[in-house]
């Protein structure tokens, strides 16, 4: 999946989803696509929160680790 969609595209086209299916919108031979495309969608988003959460755990290590070494 070398898809190039950002976290909001996948999130927003994630509630599209939801809706159609919530409302009926959409017909049993297209559920499956949907479903296919929302597991898709999903995966790119935990991946975005998994890789933003790293990164943030990383960077308040490190103001951390410089506090740590102003305060000897």
């Amino acid at each position: 999946m070398s898809e190039t969609v950002d976290y909001t595209e996948a999130f927003n086209e994630l509630q599209e989803i939801v809706a159609e299916i919530e409302e009926g919108e959409i017909s049993v031979d297209e559920l499956s696509a949907k479903v296919k495309r929302a597991a898709q969608l999903i995966k790119i988003c935990r991946k975005k929160l998994t890789s933003t959460e790293e990164d943030v755990h990383k960077i308040l290590k490190e103001l951390e680790e410089k506090d740590a070494g102003e305060d000897s």
